[in-house]
């Protein structure tokens, strides 16, 4: 510590030098830590970033707040608000200011409601009770809309409003309910269980007006979000303003900025309605007109194509008499074309025709020579006929027959040489000359039967 008190002592700082040593001393000896007090001189310049004090009743202190963190609050800082800041303690080289760079800021006393908010909410989360897989789609045409919020509650009005502006015929049913107290969530809670049970809904608003965090509180509260994620209908939250989130929001199917937002987004908006019904009514009245024209042009096609009969008859009339003329003429063409050819060849014909005369009489010598030459070979032959039968005549087993000789033979035809081949009780054929007998031969005895020539 000497050794420092003599270099400071024996050391000369330039201004410059001066304050980044204390600005040193100050970022590096002191760690971010959390400031309470209340909001002065409150300035958002036009690059975002925010200039004030924290003030108490002994003390005041300057700060800064850069764009990138102010952008991330989630209220709006103004003057006389008391806050809680995490700060880093710092020095302004360039004036000498001792400061604080803010690097978060909240309502004060409200520290354990974040913390709380925090907790549910990444308890929650790893339930899945927030994942986008559960949630459900809004319908495009709801045919009745309920509400859960307070009867005495702003928000209510200005939903009726837009409802009635957008949507003036669809029923809207109220579920009443305190939405700010000590007892006003298991009462929400209660009311949306309600709503899903009577199931006379397609599409349910849990709203209110914005407020402080402590206002918004019963919307943070876990009965609240569980009732939301049982609702048998898709739930639109519409909770404070754009600034606010609460469990509630990440609970329900879809959230929305402002109450009177939630009610935009269940509701169509009848003007549309009407213009997108004129739009097709003017798409359908142009596609009939088109229809229409084609169907006339085909009708005036088809008239066109439609003949009477009497005009379809008289030329199909026509149509026979130019055929008929062409047979007619094409038939004598040819008739005189054949005549013609006929002519010709008759004419080559009769030089083709031999002489008739000279044949005929040609034919007659040769029937006369042909008949004396058959006439002679017929007695020729008649007499070599003649002498071969004189010359056979002592041969024919008939002449032998004649002479007192028989042929003896079985039923078979098998001549019967010898006697010793004839057995008793054979039958036999003996032919004579004149006749064929057949007998029987029986121990010696023969018995005779006449058989046919």
């Amino acid at each position: 510590m000497k050794t420092d008190l003599s270099i400071a002592q024996s050391t000369v700082f330039s201004v410059t030098q001066l304050n980044r040593k204390v600005r040193t001393l100050l970022e590096t000896g002191l760690p971010q830590l959390w400031v309470v007090g209340e909001i002065s001189n409150f300035k958002r310049y036009d690059s975002g970033h925010c200039y004030f004090s924290l003030k108490d009743a002994g003390a005041q202190v300057r700060c800064v707040m850069f764009r990138n963190r102010a952008g991330l609050l989630d209220f709006q800082p103004r003057e006389g608000l008391q806050v809680e800041a995490r700060a880093i303690v710092t020095l302004y080289e360039a004036r000498g200011d001792f400061q604080l760079t803010i690097e978060a800021m909240r309502p004060a006393g409200l520290g354990a409601l974040f913390e709380r908010f925090e907790a549910l909410k990444k308890q929650l989360a790893g339930e899945g009770l927030f994942d986008q897989d559960n949630k459900r789609p809004l319908p495009h045409y709801p045919k009745a809309i309920g509400i859960v919020t307070s009867p005495a509650a702003a928000a209510l009005r200005d939903v009726l409003a837009t409802l009635a502006r957008r949507t003036p015929n669809t029923p809207v049913i109220l579920y009443p309910t305190p939405v700010q107290g000590l007892d006003a969530a298991p009462q929400i809670a209660n009311a949306i269980r309600t709503a899903s049970q009577r199931d006379e809904v397609d599409v349910l608003i849990v709203c209110r007006g914005g407020g402080s965090l402590e206002d918004l509180w019963s919307f943070n509260e876990e009965v609240v979000a569980r009732a939301i994620a049982a609702c048998n209908m898709p739930v639109v939250s519409g909770v404070g303003h754009e600034t606010d989130f609460t469990i509630c929001d990440f609970a329900a199917d879809l959230r929305a900025p402002t109450p009177t937002a939630a009610a935009e987004l269940v509701s169509r908006n009848r003007q549309e309605l009407l213009n997108l019904l004129h739009h097709q009514q003017q798409r359908l009245v142009r596609a009939f007109e088109r229809e229409l024209h084609n169907k006339m042009l085909q009708v005036d096609q088809l008239g066109r194509r439609l003949q009477h009969p009497g005009q379809k008859l008289a030329r199909q009339q026509a149509q026979l008499q130019l055929l008929r003329s062409r047979f007619t003429h094409r038939f004598h063409s040819q008739l005189i074309e054949r005549q013609e050819a006929l002519s010709r060849l008759s004419l080559r014909l009769k030089h083709q025709l031999p002489n008739v005369q000279h044949q005929q009489l040609r034919l007659a010598q040769l029937r006369a020579a042909l008949q004396r030459a058959m006439h002679g070979q017929i007695q020729s032959q008649r007499q070599q006929i003649e002498q071969a039968t004189l010359k056979l005549a002592p041969w024919n087993p008939q002449t032998v027959l004649a002479r007192g000789y028989a042929l003896v033979s079985r039923t078979d035809g098998t001549l019967v040489r010898q006697a010793s081949a004839v057995r008793a009780g054979d039958t036999l054929n003996v032919q004579f000359a004149d006749e064929k007998i057949s007998v029987n031969v029986n121990q010696g005895v023969v018995e005779q039967k006449e058989l046919p020539i």
